[in-house]
Order: structure tokens, then C-alpha cells, then sequence
């Protein structure tokens, strides 16, 4: 069977963006799917020309050794256009040269996928057409809703996909196969069993020369708003009928929409941080505020800690602690599950009695999973041991997923409107608090766990 055609349309395609992730996924795809048609279009305000441009994509795929049929026929037919993206007569005219469907992924600063959205407004786009928008998906509850709207005006819901890469196709079903096709887990999927859970994205890595955005948005927009609610959702939603779109984007929006700060109060449920200079590793860092582009005034949190709850049968009375930062000691990406203590160790055992603890470790997808079992020694002293193993990683990276769901017409993964307003729903409590300086902005060193005091989440097993 063929597939059908589609003219990938890169906006910003003279980008970082287009040329360090999604040109070397675009050429991971073709390469394991040969029969595939896509033609693809760089658009930007380089003055490149089609020449130019191929060599881009050949350097691109190049990194990743991509080969075979789709990848030449594609560098073979691949074109720039310098276009200014905010005009609509001139994204009319670009339009026209689609084959079959197009799809429109946007690579460029936030503020002008605004201004260009809002130039298809006069464009008559055709049947079919996709957009595709990275994060962040507006800067507050009322900004997402109103880029909402603008976007049901061009094309109907599931031809958007608002990009979250953090969650790629083989991490999410890792998860829910887990969860929902071994009967030892699911029935302790609650409140009755599980304690607390914390989700934890720790980098080494600091500002990276990202000012520009990171300064503006900080760790809780950048990390917990964009990523770690979308985590949080797949984690606590009920089980779907099917793995469709409809199916599990309905089950992720009502966990959403009953999350809120613990206890209702966000000055309590939230701390933040911010680093000094230090090391990490073998690499000096200078305090953030002497960061290149960094506004000191601004009060930019790099480390960000909020706990919440989610308001249902299921989950009433468990803390969901999310937390990211930058410049830290140690490179943490995990769920961590810890679950209640038995209810009663007969007298007579000695030794490790702590709750069994379950690890969910994101990129590269692991699980592991510590319990309490007899000593070799001495059958009445209890010692802690773990179960590991690997979760296969998935046919492509997290980037060639997100082309994939694009190219296959299948939203599933991509991130519904309602929960992009939702998400900012949750945090918004945590902003304000922060701005109102009810939470102090606390220093740690970089190359430490965090500011001094701090209780590191999900460590202890």
C-alpha cells in the first residue's frame, strides 16, 4: 500500500532547531521507512539558496547515517523559500506549492508562531492541512486559550499538535504497558498503596546560551508547565478503552483538570532556587545572574519544586511532587513511587522494613523496583534488594516520534488544547505566589543537590 503524500513545511528551517534535531529525525524515518512520501520545504528569512539548503539537510542527515530510497528522493526535491511568515499573501503563495497534504511545523520563536498563525487566518489552508507547534504553548492560562481559538479557526483540533518531545511514543507506552498489562501493578495503582510520588527532571547542563527564553521563563515554565504535568497525567489517568487519540487524550485531561496546588496553597507547596557558581563535573559555571543576557531583576528560578494534588477517588491524599532544575550535582530523570509501609511485620524479623520503592527512569527508559527480602545469612534479618530492567528505547528518538504522528495523522502524543490551558491553570497559583515573593528565591552551588536545608525528593530507598 502507498503511503500518501505530505510536504513538510519547516518554519525556521535555516535553525538550530531544524538542523541539530528534526532534519537528523526526519532522515532516521525515511531511512526505516523507505515507501514513505514526504517532500520537504526549509521556509525562513535566510537568503538561502536551494543548493545551500541541501547541503543542510545532506550535513543533517549525515549525522545520523541516514540512507536509501525516501531519504534521496527527498534531498533531490527538497527548496528553500525566503518567506516572511507573518504574511499572508506570502504563505498563500507558499501553500500552492504543496503536494498532497501539507503540514506546517512550526520552528520559531514563540512570539512569531503567533503573528504567523494569526497571518493564516487569511489564507484559504487546504483540506487536511497539520500544525505543528513547539512549546512554550502561550504564557499563561489566557494567552493559550486565545491561541486556542485562533488555531480552531484554521484547522479543527486533531490537525494540531502541540509538540511535547519530552514524552516520545516508546516512553509512553513503556508506561501504560507496565501498568496496565501486569495485574501486580494496577490494583496497587491508588491511594490505598502508594504514598507519595515524586517526578524529578534534574540536569547538569546550565543556561547553555538560552537566555533569551530560559531567562523569561524559568524552570517551572520550562520544565514543569511543558513536561512534567504531561508525566504526571499519563501516570495517575485511569486506564483508556483504546491507545487512540480520542482515548488517551480524554483519560489525561480529567487528571489534569483536578490537580491543583496541595493543601490549595501554593506558597506552601512550592520553593525555587537558583544557582551560584561552582562545578559540575569538569566544567565551571558562573553564578546565573552573571550569565550572558541574564536580567538579575527578573528573579528567574533554575530550580523549581512544586507538590500538588490530584483531586479524585483514586489518588485523594497523595502528594505528586514535580521538580527540575539546572546545574545540579547529579543527572536525575525518574518517577519515583513509593508505596506504604506493610501493615504489620511479624515480630521476630529484624533488619530492612522500608516501603517497597518503584523507579521509573526516563531517557534511557529503566525501571527498577527495591523490596525487603530474607538475608542470605540469616533468614530472620530482612535486607533490601532491587530488580532492574531496560525498557526497549523505541525505533526512533524523541523527535522522529513527534515526525512520525505528524506524517500518520495520529495526535495521540502530541498535547490537546484544553490541557495546555490546564497546565497553566495548575502552575498559575505557583507564579503568583513567586512574584509575590511569599516563596524565597534560594541559592545553591552549582554542582549540589540544591540549597542548603532541602530534603532531595524520591532519593532515599
Amino acid at each position: 500500500m502507498t503511503r500518501p503524500t505530505t510536504t513538510l513545511f519547516l518554519l525556521g528551517g535555516g535553525g538550530d532547531l531544524s538542523s541539530r534535531l528534526l532534519l537528523p529525525a526526519l532522515g532516521q524515518l525515511l531511512t526505516s521507512q523507505p515507501d514513505r512520501n514526504v517532500r520537504l520545504i526549509g521556509v525562513g528569512v535566510d537568503d538561502l539558496t536551494d543548493a545551500v539548503w541541501r547541503d543542510i539537510v545532506t550535513s543533517s542527515f549525515a549525522t545520523v547515517e541516514a540512507s536509501g530510497i525516501a531519504v534521496d528522493a527527498l534531498v533531490r526535491s527538497t527548496v528553500f523559500r525566503q518567506v516572511d511568515v507573518t504574511d499572508g499573501q506570502a504563505l498563500e503563495k507558499l501553500l500552492a506549492e504543496a503536494d498532497g497534504t501539507p503540514a506546517l511545523y512550526f520552528a520559531l520563536p514563540p512570539a512569531v508562531t503567533v503573528k504567523a498563525c494569526q497571518a493564516l487566518e487569511q489564507v484559504s489552508l487546504p483540506e487536511g492541512t497539520v500544525l505543528a507547534l513547539e512549546k512554550p504553548f502561550g504564557t499563561d492560562s489566557d494567552s493559550a486559550a486565545a491561541l486556542n481559538r485562533q488555531l480552531a479557526r484554521l484547522v479543527p483540533e486533531n490537525q494540531v499538535y502541540r509538540v511535547d518531545h519530552f514524552l516520545g511514543r516508546s516512553t509512553v507506552f513503556n508506561l501504560l504497558g507496565l501498568r496496565f498489562a501486569n495485574r501486580i501493578f494496577e490494583p496497587l495503582w491508588s491511594s490505598e498503596h502508594i504514598e507519595r510520588v515524586d517526578i524529578v527532571y534534574d540536569e547538569q547542563l546550565g543556561l547553555e546560551k538560552r537566555a533569551g527564553y530560559y531567562d523569561k521563563a524559568g524552570a517551572l515554565v520550562d520544565m514543569i508547565q511543558s513536561h512534567l504535568l504531561q508525566v504526571l497525567a499519563l501516570f495517575a489517568m485511569e486506564a483508556p478503552s483504546t491507545l487512540n487519540a480520542a482515548d488517551l487524550r480524554d483519560a489525561k485531561g480529567l487528571v489534569l483538570r483536578a490537580t491543583g496546588p496541595w493543601a490549595g496553597d501554593a506558597a506552601s507547596a512550592g520553593r525555587r532556587g537558583r544557582y551560584t557558581a561552582g562545578r559540575v563535573g569538569d566544567r565551571e559555571y558562573p553564578s546565573y545572574i552573571d550569565e550572558e543576557g541574564v536580567v538579575p531583576s527578573r528573579n528567574t528560578e533554575t530550580l523549581a519544586e512544586i507538590t500538588v494534588q490530584v483531586d479524585t477517588w483514586r489518588w485523594s491524599g497523595v502528594p505528586f511532587t514535580l521538580r527540575s532544575g539546572k546545574a545540579l550535582g547529579e543527572r536525575r530523570r525518574e518517577i519515583v513511587v513509593r508505596f506504604k509501609p506493610a501493615n504489620r511485620v511479624p515480630a521476630g524479623f529484624s533488619g530492612r522494613t522500608d516501603p517497597t520503592v518503584l523507579r521509573l527512569f526516563l531517557a534511557p527508559d529503566e525501571m527498577s523496583l527495591s523490596i525487603n527480602i530474607n538475608g542470605a545469612g540469616d533468614p530472620y534479618e530482612l535486607e533490601r534488594t532491587t530488580f532492574h530492567t531496560t525498557f526497549d528505547p523505541g525505533q526512533f528518538g524523541a523527535y522522529g516520534e513527534v515526525l512520525e504522528g505528524i506524517l500518520d495523522n495520529d495526535p495521540a502524543l502530541s498535547v490537546r488544547g484544553d490541557t495546555a490551558e490546564q497546565s497553566w491553570r495548575i502552575i498559575e497559583p505557583f507564579l503568583e505566589a513567586w512574584r509575590s515573593q511569599d516563596v524565597p528565591l534560594e541559592d545553591y552551588p552549582a554542582g549540589s543537590a540544591g540549597p542548603a536545608g532541602w530534603n532531595p525528593i524520591g532519593v532515599a530507598d
